[in-house]
């Protein structure tokens, strides 16, 4: 009995010495796991280019208003064409951010989606908001969203609109058509950049339906226009993936 009670004195008297510690702290420095403002962390380093031909790709975005980047999976494609746009809006070359992206399924269907229409597209664009999000972070990409000054737009919603002063970016490009790029290209208005990027060899539409080849094609003979088209080589994922490209 009198060891229990020793023991239980020990026990308050190290509590009022301070030498019990809350697991997560309210104050001070130390983390804790519901600040969500306190683990949300801007990305800032500078992009590079990672090959020869993503450095052209990056100053053709710079230097001109309609640039088409054409390339397998993982060559940086839609990160750098996102980087650039969030870097063209920090510096005030452009007043907002138009992302468009087909919404087709790779190969099956997911049926009704529940939602507006931001949560409808919201699986589609997942690629777009993970670029978005390490460039800007999760609490700045609500907030511009929330804004308007990052506008995800529907290809389907595209027609009848002039886009002044916008960086667009149009993904996924070759699950679109001939038609609806020739719509989407003409969208372009004063001060605006639009990049689309996207896969020829990769559609998930059916044959002879997507117009990204045809289209690519034909504006090369437009010297204003650069079409940029990244190889193997550019690819920037794991090392398996280029060597997995080359025998499927």
């Amino acid at each position: 009995m009198a060891k229990r009670s020793a023991r239980q004195k020990s026990r308050e008297n190290n509590h009022r010495e301070g030498n019990v510690h809350p697991l997560f702290p309210t104050g001070g420095s130390g983390w804790n796991p519901l600040d969500g403002e306190q683990r949300d962390r801007k990305y800032v380093k500078n992009v590079r280019a990672m090959s020869p031909v993503q450095q052209i790709l990056i100053d053709a975005v710079e230097e001109r208003s309609v640039v088409l980047a054409l390339g397998p999976a993982g060559t940086g494609k839609t990160y750098l064409a996102i980087a650039k746009a969030v870097e063209a809006l920090e510096k005030g070359r452009a007043s907002r951010i138009v992302l468009s992206r087909p919404a087709v399924e790779a190969g099956e269907s997911l049926g009704f989606l529940p939602g507006d229409l931001q949560d409808k597209l919201a699986p589609y664009l997942r690629p777009l908001y993970d670029a978005l999000t390490e460039r800007l972070g999760t609490k700045r990409l609500k907030a511009l969203v929330a804004e308007g000054v990052i506008e995800i737009a529907p290809v389907a919603y595209m027609r009848g609109r002039t886009l002044n002063d916008c960086f667009i970016v149009i993904d996924e490009a070759q699950n679109c058509t001939y038609g609806q790029l020739k719509m989407l290209l003409t969208r372009l208005g004063w001060r605006s950049t639009m990049v689309l990027t996207g896969d020829p060899d990769q559609t998930d539409l059916l044959s002879g339906l997507s117009g990204l080849g045809d289209i690519a094609n034909r504006l090369e003979r437009v010297p204003e226009i650069s079409v940029i088209r990244l190889g193997e080589a550019d690819i920037v994922r794991h090392p398996l993936v280029a060597g997995m490209l080359t025998v499927l």
